[in-house]
């Protein structure tokens, strides 16, 4: 394990840019005081309320956190949102120039409430979602293709993080392709079927089945569909995530990877696990990584991350600990 050392060392020296959904994951602490009268809910006594980058500015997050020089292209609302994600990604060190503020829309904002007993953890028992409308306009589209070009140049890597927001469309993707021959890995929640062509992907199981249109349930079946997918991409290399059972990474010239699940298998929260995931894949990537000990790094790193609780990151010195403490059990 100690080549996957060497990498994790190797990543202070890399540039990556991250282009994406920008979203404010805002979580709001209660405990509960008593059941209203008005209706058979509990009543909530306010703790704490915290806002993290999520979306495309976690992963640019987890990239800072594991020691890259990492850009983000994105684009936030004039909101309260908005300035506390550019607060947050700048206190990480992370390259903000290419956020793009707007007031035609409103920063993504995912609320999670949790609420729990005095003394007890807190479980999360609603979400509520402030979704504006998808990015659109030419203007605000030129801005984005305008910031990703000099970035791009000098990147070892680029990530595309996909929320289905808008900001990634296929002029994006042209754009990075005349700017650079370096990898460029994708991270799509909806939209993969359209991102083909690229360096790499990390769908989760789930995503496979409903891109491929059946449901999985061998192993065998996961190989063929992942490969299916991976053919209809035209990509090198396919990392599929699976939660408890792990990953499996597919390329072209060597039979399916299954990689193990490390830690517990009990998770305490997979929020922002597949940001995670991508970030580690790609600067591993970047790091002149085979993409089977990208893999690894990737799959100790979401072992790691889903551990803790909220929107998290990982940073060098805990992915070298878990690499170091699996050689030793």
């Amino acid at each position: 394990m100690k080549h996957l050392v060497e990498i994790v060392r190797r990543f202070a020296d890399r540039r990556l840019v991250v282009v994406g959904d920008a979203i404010a994951d805002q979580f709001v602490y209660g405990n509960i005081s008593r059941v209203s009268r008005e209706a058979p809910v509990f009543i909530l006594r306010h703790e704490q309320t915290a806002t993290v980058p999520g979306g495309a500015a976690n992963c640019a997050m987890n990239l800072a956190a594991l020691g890259a020089h990492v850009s983000l292209i994105a684009v936030v609302g004039v909101d309260q949102a908005g300035t506390e994600l550019r607060k947050k990604l700048k206190a990480a060190g992370v390259d903000t120039s290419g956020v793009i503020i707007s007031d035609k829309i409103q920063t993504t904002t995912k609320v999670r409430i949790l609420a729990g007993q005095s003394h007890s953890n807190r479980q999360q028992v609603i979400r509520i979602d402030y979704e504006g409308d998808p990015l659109a306009g030419g203007e605000l589209r030129e801005s984005i293709i305008n910031a990703l070009k000099p970035a791009a140049i000098s990147a070892d890597a680029i990530v595309i993080s996909d929320y289905n927001y808008g900001v990634v469309d296929q002029r994006t993707i042209d754009s990075i392709r005349e700017s650079t021959s370096k990898p460029l890995l994708v991270d799509s929640r909806f939209r993969l079927a359209e991102f083909t062509g690229l360096t790499a992907a990390t769908p989760n199981e789930d995503e496979v089945e409903h891109l491929i249109g059946y449901p999985i349930a061998t192993t065998d079946q996961l190989e063929h569909a992942a490969k299916t997918l991976k053919d209809q991409l035209k990509h090198e290399a396919l990392l599929v995530t699976r939660g408890a059972q792990g990953m499996m990474l597919l390329e072209d010239t060597t039979a399916p990877l299954h990689i193990a699940a490390v830690g517990s298998h009990q998770s305490v929260d997979v929020t922002g696990a597949g940001d995670t995931v991508i970030a580690t894949f790609a600067l591993a990537v970047a790091s002149d990584a085979s993409f089977a000990d990208a893999a690894r790094l990737a799959n100790y790193a979401g072992g790691i991350v889903v551990m803790k609780r909220g929107t998290a990151s990982v940073n060098a010195a805990e992915l070298e600990h878990s690499i170091l403490n699996s050689e030793n059990d």
